[in-house]
C-alpha cells in the first residue's frame, strides 16, 4: 500500500505505507490519511530530525550479521552465504523527501496531507 503526501509548498511524496508508518506514529498521526497543518509542521520537523539522528547514531550492523552467518559454528558447519547482498535503505534516506517537503511546507506556510 503506498501513502501520498501532498502540499502546495513541494512536488508530492509517495512511500510504502510500512515506510511512512513510523514517520506518522511519532507524530500521532493516522497513517491512512490526515493533514500536517502548517502551525504543526516546526514540530514535525524537529521530532523527524531527531528520530533521523536517533537512528544514524545507533544504525543496526549488517556486517556483523553477516560476519556471522558466513563462518562456520562451534560444530564446524558451516553456513550458507547469502547468494546476493541486498541494499539496505536506511530510515534517514528514506524520510528525506518528506522532511524536504515539511521544510518548504513550513517555510511557505502550506499544509501537508496524505492518504493511501
Amino acid at each position: 500500500m503506498l501513502i501520498t503526501f501532498t502540499s502546495k509548498a513541494a512536488a508530492e511524496v509517495t512511500m510504502y505505507k510500512e515506510h511512512a508508518r513510523r514517520a506518522l506514529e511519532l507524530l500521532h498521526k493516522n497513517v491512512d490519511r490526515g493533514v500536517l497543518t502548517f502551525a504543526e509542521t516546526a514540530n514535525a520537523i524537529k521530532v523527524i530530525e531527531d528520530a533521523v539522528a536517533e537512528s544514524r547514531a545507533h544504525p543496526i550492523s549488517e556486517e556483523v550479521v553477516h560476519d556471522i552467518e558466513a563462518h562456520p559454528d562451534d560444530d564446524d558447519n558451516e553456513h550458507e552465504h547469502e547468494q546476493e547482498a541486498v541494499a539496505k535503505v536506511s530510515f534517514s534516506a528514506r524520510m528525506f523527501p518528506l522532511l524536504d517537503m515539511l521544510r518548504a511546507a513550513h517555510k511557505k506556510q502550506h499544509d501537508v496531507i496524505w492518504s493511501e
